[in-house]
């Protein structure tokens, strides 16, 4: 067992030098989600679109119908009143109808509240309650950090795992390494270990610089960081899975970014699905990466606890699971 551990920290401490040695690769994984956030903040940085949003906790009844011919309101229905309310905390909703209770819910710091507030006595034919909901407006910068830190993850274990692989096996080291004590078991840990780490420093960096020059919160607890090391775990896992038996490091692109590209714009990366097809949003929904994009959210712009990411955390961890003990079953030294 001794043996064993000191054969993994050796093959870690290789790979984690071969990645600081290039510098390229360094700049890349560094540099490229702080400058996407950056831009994107800026091109989004501009005054919101003139149009008043306003929710409807379930169906709009016939009596607040004239709400729904004011041209300067869009209606919203939700069925979950929770997250309805978040989005009037977070400035995403200008105000939230509940019919049935007789009352409404407006942000008091936002802008737009006051007029959704003036139209909907305008409209309503009966007096209404007013409750507040108070809360800072979230930004598109602060949204998009964390699923820019999820693809970075993404991209980081599978090409950073995956294509590495299949390019020691093309360029025989992986020949010489079976020449060793070492197994294939300890082989595929080391590697896993080490690009965890490395994923890991990095999205710390990326988050304490978006924090101190966007001013990007954390509501949540430390729960970022397991969600980081277990994200970080899972799309290293599938890297490996992929490279298993891969020979040809032109293949191995090919479906890295076959798998890579699809998760990057149906995980919620850039933009929410919430007005696609229900049954695209399904398939969404198992991806790794919206598992790990929506548990970052809702640590950091929800101020989520262990109770609210424990779902997800749980198949990320099952899916981490598979993917290891696949790819130890599937992997191939040699080339032939």
């Amino acid at each position: 067992m001794r043996d064993s551990l000191r054969r993994i920290a050796a093959l870690f401490y290789a790979r984690n030098l071969e990645f600081v040695r290039d510098r390229a690769a360094l700049v890349w994984n560094m540099a490229v989600p702080l400058l996407l956030v950056l831009g994107f903040s800026i091109i989004f940085s501009g005054n919101q679109k003139p149009l008043l949003q306003l929710g409807v906790v379930g169906t709009l009844p016939p009596a607040y119908q004239p709400l729904d011919t004011i041209p300067q309101l869009k209606l919203i229905e939700y069925d979950d009143l929770a997250s309805a309310q978040l989005k009037v905390r977070h400035h995403q909703l200008d105000l939230l109808l509940n019919p049935a209770g007789g009352n409404y819910w407006v942000n008091p710091d936002s802008q737009s509240g006051g007029l959704a507030e003036y139209l909907l006595k305008q409209a309503s034919l009966t007096p209404l309650v007013r409750d507040t909901l108070p809360g800072k407006a979230i930004r598109y910068g602060d949204w998009l950090l964390p699923g820019v830190i999820g693809m970075n993850l993404m991209f980081s274990g599978l090409f950073g795992v995956g294509y590495v692989i299949v390019r020691y096996r093309k360029n025989g080291v992986l020949k010489r390494l079976r020449a060793t004590p070492l197994t294939a078991t300890e082989f595929l840990c080391a590697q896993l270990l080490s690009r965890v780490a490395i994923t890991l420093v990095v999205s710390l960096l990326v988050f304490l610089v978006a924090h101190w020059l966007l001013g990007t919160p954390l509501l949540g607890s430390g729960w970022l960081l397991l969600i980081t090391l277990l994200g970080g775990a899972a799309m290293a896992s599938l890297g490996l899975l992929v490279a298993a038996r891969i020979q040809n490091e032109e293949l191995a692109s090919g479906l890295l970014n076959l798998i890579s590209l699809p998760m990057m714009f149906l995980s919620g990366v850039w933009f929410s699905l919430e007005g696609s097809p229900a049954w695209l949003q399904e398939v969404a929904a198992l991806l790794p990466l919206t598992q790990i994009v929506t548990a970052a959210r809702a640590v950091m712009l929800e101020g989520a606890g262990w109770q609210e990411v424990a779902g997800p955390l749980s198949q990320i961890s099952l899916f981490t699971l598979c993917c290891v003990a696949l790819g130890a079953a599937l992997f191939r030294w040699n080339a032939k």
